[in-house]
């Protein structure tokens, strides 16, 4: 058998977008999601930079003009 290299063994850290920098994400033992971000600002971003297949042939839809903020 062939030996496993050491450097295989330290994790490295996957290239990320800017705005995700130290995101972190991990199931624990009740198979429950626990993440250091909010699900809102995922969800934003993902909004932002994700196109969603199953909506982009919608005319009811206008997913290219971004929302307005309410102050």
């Amino acid at each position: 058998m062939k030996k496993k290299n050491k450097e295989n063994k330290e994790k490295k850290s996957p290239q990320v977008n800017p705005e995700l920098e130290g995101f972190d994400i991990r199931v624990n033992k009740f198979g429950e999601i626990t993440s250091n971000l909010s699900i809102d600002k995922i969800n934003e971003f993902l909004n932002r930079n994700v196109e969603d297949k199953k909506l982009k042939d919608r005319d009811d839809l206008d997913l290219n003009q971004p929302k307005d903020k309410e102050s």
